[in-house]
């Protein structure tokens, strides 16, 4: 029987009196990776910052790598999760060398307080060469290209060998080569890490649901409006469903498409 990684129960999410998320139900297995996805303002980013503990939900209970919130420091589970997104960038320096980027990530920061060990530079040069990042790391952070800057920050979250990896729309902003190689790398990373992990990726595209992920979440208004396995999820009809709008999906090469039904 598989681990149960993220458990979630009937949790909602109030504010301003208006409910973000609601009654949401959820549970994700170990080394079983999702996609979340919805149109904009259904509660994805919302959701993954209750996982990682930054939200506290208004009602219901949620569990994450085996701990309930309100049992456990949630400053040590965060140790834990790893959380990539275009956010992070706004608040790096132009300066900042990336191979202190990535070492500040076990010190669940964007800076270093203290000397790193020996171990530590071991582990953040291992993650850079694994995303192919080790060139660039003492080129200042803001030469870099966005899809550089993006593999920087995959590093940094893989150097502290998280168990649960939090994407909120990683592949903003780039061109479709640098898409595609960072999807590449992301799903190179199952045979390549040592330690079990499970991936949950926030998207509004299609095209970026790799072979690596076998679980999909549709919200909208803060709500479940689907879930289970990408094939039988996407069957035409859902996503007109989802988006109001009529949309059809389809697969060629292995990668889903969609487009709107004129």
């Amino acid at each position: 029987m598989k681990k149960i990684v993220v458990e979630m129960k009937n949790v909602s999410l109030i504010r301003d009196g208006k409910p973000i998320i609601e009654d949401l139900s959820w549970y994700v297995e170990e080394n079983v990776h999702w996609v979340i996805m919805g149109p904009n303002g259904s509660g994805k980013t919302t959701l993954l910052k209750l996982l990682g503990g930054y939200l506290w939900p208004t009602e219901g209970t949620i569990s994450v790598l085996g701990w309930r919130f309100g049992e456990i420091d949630l400053r040590n589970l965060r140790r834990q999760i790893a959380w990539v997104g275009s956010f992070l960038q706004e608040h790096i320096p132009f300066e900042q060398r990336p191979i202190e980027i990535v070492l500040s990530g076990k010190m669940g920061s964007l800076w270093l307080y203290e000397k790193p060990t020996s171990g530590d530079l071991e582990s953040a040069l291992k993650m850079a060469e694994l995303v192919g990042c080790a060139h660039l790391l003492e080129t200042p952070y803001g030469l870099l290209s966005q899809g550089e800057k993006q593999r920087i920050l995959l590093a940094r979250a893989l150097a502290t060998k998280p168990h649960l990896l939090l994407l909120d729309e990683p592949c903003v902003g780039l061109d479709i080569v640098a898409r595609e190689h960072f999807l590449k790398v992301l799903s190179s990373l199952s045979s390549n890490l040592p330690w079990p992990f499970t991936i949950i990726l926030v998207t509004h595209h299609l095209e970026e649901i790799t072979s690596l992920f076998s679980k999909i979440l549709l919200l909208k208004n803060g709500r479940v409006f689907a879930e289970g396995s990408i094939a039988d999820v996407l069957k035409n009809g859902t996503l007109t469903g989802l988006y109001e709008v009529p949309v059809r999906s389809f697969t060629f090469n292995g990668r889903y498409y969609g487009h709107i039904i004129e």
